[in-house]
């Protein structure tokens, strides 16, 4: 599966965004360089906050279909990553934690 990074922004199509974040606004998340691995999750799943040294964030809407926007600008800045717009792959967990490969 693959998601969009775009104009420094994370697309999330709605899809994912109503079965995983079940259509939260606000995510917490964490990059873990070593594995290029950025993890999001909805911020009511208090356990991911209590294992990572989590951030959050307010997704943005992209569209009138409910695709939402997550900032990735600073993060690919500060870890000097590829800002080119591209196609990124992710997976989720059992536990659904969103794990995008940057």
């Amino acid at each position: 599966m693959k998601l969009q990074l775009k104009n420094g922004h994370l697309i999330l199509p709605s899809t994912l965004v109503q079965a995983v974040l079940e259509s939260e606004t606000q995510v917490n998340w964490v990059y873990y360089p070593e594995r290029q691995a950025l993890l999001l999750a909805g911020k009511s799943k208090q356990f991911f906050e209590k294992l990572h040294k989590t951030n959050w964030q307010t997704l943005k809407d992209k569209n009138l279909l409910g695709d939402k926007a997550f900032y990735l600008r600073g993060l690919l800045i500060d870890f000097e990553l590829d800002e080119h717009d591209r196609e990124l792959t992710y997976n989720i967990t059992q536990v659904g934690i969103i794990n995008v490969q940057l």
